[in-house]
């Protein structure tokens, strides 16, 4: 015989008593005679006498021990929160690790079960380094509405969810990371309704869980993708429960174990005398669970919202920690947020002109898309335009231009798009200029819009790069308008102009066209955005034309456009925020700091 002892726990309160009996007595009859096992039943009120009508035959390499919990939950009363969950029978398998500290691992099994296989093979299953195994949660699967509830409110696929009433427990692995007091910090931050302890245990073990073959938790429960004699334990889930319903599948082979238990006449009336009301009311439970499910999903103050807005909130603070550290350091024209991966973009990849009949129908559908999207962010007001000042600037050119903005939210163009729509230029064509990345990276709909809304990439390939510059010049000399950011770098709600680099302003003079300077003033709101901090209002500036010097060399026109550009945006920062354009960029010794009216590129 195999002396290793295989410690099996279940939790019940001593209403349960007669189910777990009915699972316990699968589990002995069909448990291999060569191995020894120990049987816990952990509960906090099962009775002396009940205890003493437990008289199921115990063979002779079975252990039972009822393990009254009430001792070890007093003891660690101080670190729980001031709740109920804790007297819960289904939390109790949370403690079995800190409990039972002589054991590496243990099987936890339900009540509502029949176990057909050998206990023993599931136990012999290689952890790894994994927290536990079990099987997938197939409520999750199957019903719509508990897999949205799950994706959107834990944070964890429908597809990676499992079901926790039967699991084999790395317990060596839940003392060494204290998955315990994780999931007692849990229960002070969030309360979850929909299936309790069993999500709180999917958070906590995400990634680091072994699926096994679904046979070892076959649920009673919607489609069984297998014949259902070939499952090794039963799970009789939700309200699919054989004392209470004549026809709930495999009900009789319950009955079949439950007749050699001393709770079968017990069973059988519970059954017989359940009745069509109470029936009803499981029904009207299990719609409003369902309810509860898409309630969760919905709100806005679910789990998986209220972690995301935090996380959006350390970003935001590490980002303005860093647009801080960038300024002192003078690296304008750096990003301070990570671009998406960016792969080249080749000249076979991109018609810059886009003058063929299907992209200008994919252009069409996604200045559609992106009006909804801006539309809705109007009405939601996440996008807030105040005021556009200096429309009339657009009237007095009768020749393309290089529009120039600063760049501080991804979202900054769109204003520029409105303004260029409500300055009514007929027959003119609002591109804007890209990274690489936006263009050839970004998944789903945002990469729809970043390559059909008559958008100009930049690419790391200099034959790509000979297009652009070829598709910028032609469009400038048919009377478009191109959006081009002079500062190179995006500081996210950077409200100072940053000093410009040369490109916008070659396009210019290199093609005889001004420059339109844009500058775009904020305003915080009092709602909130972007990790909690305001929405920002925008004032939209569009200043006169500059054009270029005839009288001055290429070279010469380029510094000369640059320059005035930024002496306009100054001014308007400073009028507008009463207050000099200031930078906090340090001497290259790094002692002092030195203060800037302008920082040429």
């Amino acid at each position: 015989m195999n002396d290793t002892i295989i410690p099996i726990f279940y939790a019940c309160d001593e209403r349960f008593l007669k189910y777990c009996a009915v699972s316990l007595h699968s589990l002995m009859k069909n448990a291999s005679e060569a191995r020894r096992y120990r049987v816990y039943i952990l509960h906090t009120d099962i009775s002396e006498a009940a205890q003493k009508a437990f008289t199921l035959a115990i063979p002779a390499n079975f252990e039972l021990q009822f393990e009254d919990v009430s001792e070890y939950l007093h003891s660690i009363a101080h670190k729980l929160p001031l709740r109920d969950y804790y007297s819960k029978t289904t939390y109790f398998r949370l403690f079995i690790a800190d409990m039972h500290p002589e054991y590496n691992k243990a099987v936890y099994i339900d009540a509502d079960t029949l176990v057909f296989g050998d206990i023993g093979a599931l136990y012999d299953t290689d952890l790894q380094d994994n927290y536990l195994a079990a099987c997938h949660e197939q409520a999750m699967i199957q019903v719509e509405e508990y897999g949205d509830y799950v994706e959107k409110c834990v944070g964890v696929s429908r597809y990676n969810y499992f079901n926790a009433g039967v699991l084999l427990i790395n317990c060596e692995a839940f003392r060494l990371h204290l998955l315990l007091y994780r999931f007692i910090n849990l229960l002070g931050e969030y309360d979850f309704t929909v299936t309790q302890d069993e999500d709180y245990l999917n958070l906590i073990c995400k990634d680091r869980v072994l699926f096994l073959d679904q046979r070892w938790n076959t649920e009673v429960f919607g489609t069984i993708p297998y014949p259902v004699e070939e499952a090794l334990i039963l799970h009789f889930i939700m309200f699919n429960k054989p004392w209470r319903y004549p026809n709930c599948p495999c009900g009789d082979v319950f009955f079949r174990y439950a007749m050699e238990t001393p709770f079968y006449e017990t069973l059988c009336t519970e059954r017989d005398t359940y009745t069509a009301e109470d029936r009803k009311r499981d029904m009207r439970s299990y719609d409003r669970l369902l309810t509860l499910a898409k309630h969760e999903a919905d709100s806005e103050d679910n789990y998986q919202n209220r972690v995301n807005r935090e996380k959006r909130v350390q970003d935001r603070v590490a980002i303005t920690k860093k647009i801080a550290e960038y300024e002192r350091s003078g690296r304008f024209a750096e990003d301070v947020e990570d671009d998406p991966p960016s792969k080249p973009l080749l000249p076979e990849d991109i018609d810059y002109l886009r003058r063929g009949p299907v992209e200008r129908l994919k252009t069409k559908l996604a200045f559609r898309s992106a009006h909804m999207l801006v539309d809705r962010l109007i009405e939601n007001k996440q996008f807030i335009i105040r005021e556009m000042r200096g429309l009339e600037h657009f009237e007095n050119l009768d020749s393309g231009a290089v529009i120039t903005c600063n760049h501080f939210h991804a979202f900054d163009s769109f204003a520029i798009q409105l303004v260029y729509e409500a300055a009514q230029q007929p027959g003119r064509t609002f591109y804007r200029v890209i990274r690489e990345g936006n263009y050839t990276s970004f998944p789903g709909f945002y990469g729809f819009l970043m390559r059909h809304c008559n958008t100009l990439p930049l690419s790391s390939d200099i034959r790509t790069m000979k297009k652009f510059i070829e598709a910028t010049n032609t469009l400038l000399k048919e009377g478009h308008f191109v959006l081009i950011y002079p500062e190179q770098s995006m500081w996210w709600n950077y409200r100072k102009p940053k000093p410009l680099k040369d490109g916008a302003f070659t396009f210019a003079a290199k093609n005889g066209v001004p420059v339109l300077p844009c500058f775009i003033t904020m305003k915080d709101t009092d709602i909130p955005g972007e990790g909690g901090f305001p929405v920002q209002e925008y004032t939209v500036h569009v200043s006169a034309p500059i054009c270029p010097d005839p009288n001055l060399s290429y070279k010469k026109q380029v510094e000369d456009l640059k320059m005035k550009n930024y002496e306009v945006w100054k001014e308007i920062y400073e009028r507008e925020y009463q207050m000099p354009l200031v930078y906090t960029t340090e001497q290259s010794s790094g002692t002092a700091e030195k203060r800037q009216t302008a920082v040429r590129a």
